[in-house]
């Protein structure tokens, strides 16, 4: 099963995945993000690819301010827009590394139903965003001293 898969991943990155018992009103069924980790309902766990995308802000945020997140103490306004793209973007590289199919994380309920037009962007090689996934240091947009570029990563947390 892929959350199997995405879990081992995740757990061997750094971002732990932790099982517990959450409340049924989290923003997405099941998962709730709690400084470095993910906190995750198994029994309300809806699409296993919303792994993969929490997991891509917590990536993408910088490392002094990760163990802020789900606390009062994170800014109010994070994720901003370009920490959404670049978690989307983290999120595919992720799948194309796990080789999933897209549509485990891109699924039809997820991204305000634009999915399918991101796996269009995607397929077409139109990764909208991606200089600032580069900026972040979490890859490179050409082949440089035998470092693949996008979607494979340099390194898997910004």
């Amino acid at each position: 099963m892929e959350s199997g898969k995405i879990i081992e991943f995740l757990n061997h990155i750094g971002i732990p995945v932790i099982e517990t018992t959450l409340p049924d009103n989290c923003f997405l069924p099941g998962l709730m993000i709690r400084g470095n980790s993910i906190l995750m309902d198994p029994e309300q766990l809806k699409f296993p690819g919303d792994l993969l995308h929490e997991a891509g802000h917590i990536a993408v945020t910088e490392a002094h301010l990760r163990p802020l997140i789900g606390t009062a103490e994170m800014d109010p306004a994070w994720p901003v827009d370009g920490d959404e793209l670049a978690a989307i973007l983290w999120s595919f590289a992720a799948l194309k590394h796990l080789e999933l199919e897209p549509e485990v994380v891109f699924h039809p309920e997820g991204y305000k139903k634009e999915s399918g037009w991101l796996i269009q962007q995607f397929a077409a090689e139109n990764y909208i965003g991606l200089p600032l996934l580069e900026w972040m240091g979490l890859c490179t947009t050409t082949e440089k001293n035998g470092i693949k570029p996008f979607p494979d990563l340099i390194k898997w947390l910004r």
